[in-house]
């Protein structure tokens, strides 16, 4: 009989763990004929919404897109990629374009020859705790949502209808509203790929469907202290402790210790950007015995001193 606490959903446990912060929010108001070149930008994940009119989305090596009021386009890898309003149009460059800032992160956009308007929401989003580096690497180029089935078609309509709303009126606080549920937008996409490809049935994401060994991850995540040994998660999850070492490596692609270490040092990560929390609080909380010991194993873990991350955060 299991050890650990019952974790019904693992994935979704993984999911709730997300945490979006925006870097660029835009609504880009452009008449054809139209395009805009977006340059990569990495470590983000960029997002379209189309409340108006239609565009064309071109990311390379994967098929070009046409995103109508609707539909919805995430390019998870930051990859550079265009928008136009058809085929043959010559790109203005995104940053080069005139803006008005309507708020510290969010900006209107105007450009285009004075034809058929189109109307967009666009995005550059981060996703900051230790669960998204583990499901970034998974996503694929893109993720194109062209018809949200049932249940969450009617919600997912009226959020968009709502941002389209918002978008034409910005009243007071329109910014914040738009953008807090572009954010929620940006997840339901994540949620719907992982519902509907076969590509997020292997590796991590396959590893926690597994009953037994998504248990022993969902606890690691809830947990990350400094006792779990392959013995205690094994029992954990009713398995031989030879048995889970073998499937954990071959579901996940890494040993367990190597696993809890790392998710570890990615948890003191967070805690170091996001709280801002010393280096001796972190050690502590992970259940360090000194500052150097927790230094130690996060340099080699990481590549860089912790000390290292909580300076370049604050700059």
């Amino acid at each position: 009989m299991s050890d650990l606490p019952p974790i019904n959903d693992p994935i979704g446990e993984a999911l709730h763990f997300l945490r979006i912060s925006g870097a660029f929010y835009a609504r880009c108001e452009v008449s054809a004929p139209w395009a805009v070149d977006l340059p990569a930008m990495d470590d983000f994940l960029m997002f379209h919404i189309v409340t108006q009119g239609e565009c064309r989305v071109l990311v390379a090596d994967a098929p070009p897109l046409i995103l109508r009021p609707g539909s919805f386009a995430l390019v998870p890898h930051g990859a550079g990629h265009l928008m136009s309003s058809g085929e043959g149009v010559a790109p203005a460059k995104l940053f080069d374009l005139p803006r008005d800032f309507s708020a510290d992160r969010y900006e209107i956009i105007r450009h285009g020859g004075g034809g058929a308007p189109t109307t967009i929401i666009c995005g550059a989003v981060r996703l900051e705790h230790p669960a998204a580096q583990q499901l970034l690497p998974l996503l694929p180029k893109v993720i194109h949502v062209g018809a949200w089935t049932s249940p969450e078609m009617d919600w997912i309509e009226s959020t968009l209808r709502f941002i389209a709303a918002e978008a034409r009126e910005l009243r007071a606080g329109g910014e914040t509203i738009i953008t807090r549920l572009a954010d929620i937008l940006v997840i339901q996409a994540i949620r719907t790929w992982i519902a509907r490809d076969p590509g997020a049935r292997t590796g991590w994401l396959g590893a926690l469907r597994d009953r037994q060994i998504g248990q022993a991850i969902a606890a690691i995540h809830r947990d990350p202290r400094p006792d779990w040994t392959v013995a205690t998660l094994a029992a954990g999850v009713g398995m031989s402790r030879s048995a889970f070492a073998a499937r954990f490596t071959e579901l996940v692609g890494e040993p367990v210790m190597h696993y809890v270490a790392r998710w570890r040092m990615q948890t003191a990560v967070m805690w170091l950007r996001e709280e801002g929390a010393s280096v001796g609080a972190v050690a502590g909380r992970l259940g360090y015995e000194s500052d150097a010991a927790f230094s130690r194993t996060f340099k080699r873990v990481m590549g860089s001193s912790p000390g290292a991350v909580r300076r370049n955060t604050a700059r």
